[in-house]
């Protein structure tokens, strides 16, 4: 399989439809040839996603963004050798929508389909390559902290596909915490990159709000977001207009603590297992105050710090593709019979 790697080019479709974006990319061998994403701005009218728009969305994009991606790619379909898509997790609706158009056309082109899992893909876009610059790639094995809306997960990750789950979130994840602390601050839809923006104009050490003090390496920020919660439904009986004169320390302060929550279990992670590679994946690796933490705890612990390009942090299709063209090396394909999965089993 090395040697077929280098003989002959591999065209992977990967089609990515487990939340609110549909998104579609071309992948040749581990080299990114396109990446299109369709979004769905209906959603913040409702301050969060609603999955039956979600669905609905997606049947009408996909068409569009998966020939947008191929005539992006300078291929015909007929090249392709294989496609890729999102099983799970994620909202069922949206992965109908994508699973049901991926083995259509595999059917129809008669090519190999590959699942991939969600999170998966997440730390596998660290093996993305560009035609013009290649990121480093982490060395095995790493850690990966994979955190996003809905996860919050330490992986170790020996090999491609043998990857343990070490530590994760008890109840709420992180990504959720900033979206729920931005609505009650009356921010828009999705509130991470709102506070994240505020906070470079704040005071992180403002305000300070209660740390669950959870053993071992699971996470847990249920006790955070009610913290949150009651902290500015106080302030506001003092104060009516508390939120909008103190908005960018709110968001500074509330983005620290979110992210020394995830920094000490990362670190405790990497303590106890001996691993100095460590990589972040999932929407909230997008965060710039994560990715500056992590840039001050490679020099304070002696990590070896990999970050994904922003347009790989978000969901996309390049990670299920370039997990897609791993799989095809290994001849893990799946069937017709193949159903998705809203959550990890």
């Amino acid at each position: 399989m090395v040697l077929l790697r280098f003989l002959m080019k591999i065209y992977i479709l990967g089609i990515e439809s487990s939340c609110d974006d549909t998104s579609a990319a071309v992948i040749s061998n581990d080299v990114i040839c396109s990446n299109i994403i369709a979004g769905q701005e209906v959603h913040q009218l409702f301050g969060g996603v609603v999955p039956e728009l979600a669905s609905r969305a997606h049947q009408q994009n996909i068409i569009p963004v998966i020939d947008t991606a191929v005539k992006k790619a300078n291929i015909q379909k007929n090249q392709l050798s294989a496609i890729a898509f999102t099983r799970g997790p994620g909202l069922l609706g949206s992965l109908l929508v994508g699973t049901s158009f991926a083995k259509a056309m595999a059917l129809g082109l008669n090519i190999p389909l590959i699942e991939v899992n969600h999170l998966q893909a997440h730390i596998m876009a660290h093996f993305i390559r560009n035609e013009t610059h290649t990121n480093p790639i982490p060395e095995f094995p790493f850690l990966c902290l994979t955190v996003s809306g809905g996860h919050t997960q330490i992986v170790v990750i020996r090999e491609n596909f043998e990857m343990q789950i070490i530590g994760k979130t008890i109840d709420d994840a992180a990504g959720e915490t900033f979206d729920k602390a931005a609505k009650i601050m009356g921010l828009p839809y999705p509130g991470g990159p709102a506070i994240d923006g505020l906070a470079k104009q704040g005071d992180p050490l403002r305000f300070s709000f209660a740390r669950p003090v959870i053993p071992g390496l699971d996470f847990s920020f249920s006790g955070l977001k009610t913290s949150i919660l009651y902290f500015l439904r106080d302030r506001l009986k003092e104060d009516p207009e508390f939120i909008e004169k103190n908005r960018p320390d709110l968001s500074a302060s509330i983005q620290t603590t979110i992210i020394d929550i995830l920094i000490q279990k990362l670190r405790k992670a990497a303590d106890q297992t001996g691993i100095r590679e460590i990589a972040i994946a999932g929407g909230v690796s997008a965060n710039s105050g994560l990715r500056q933490a992590l840039a001050s705890a490679r020099d304070r612990f002696g990590w070896k710090i990999y970050i994904p390009p922003l347009e790989y942090s978000t969901d996309n299709a390049a990670m299920i593709a370039i997990a897609g063209y791993f799989k095809f090396l290994k001849g893990d394909f799946s069937n017709q019979k193949v159903t998705p999965f809203a959550s990890e089993k």
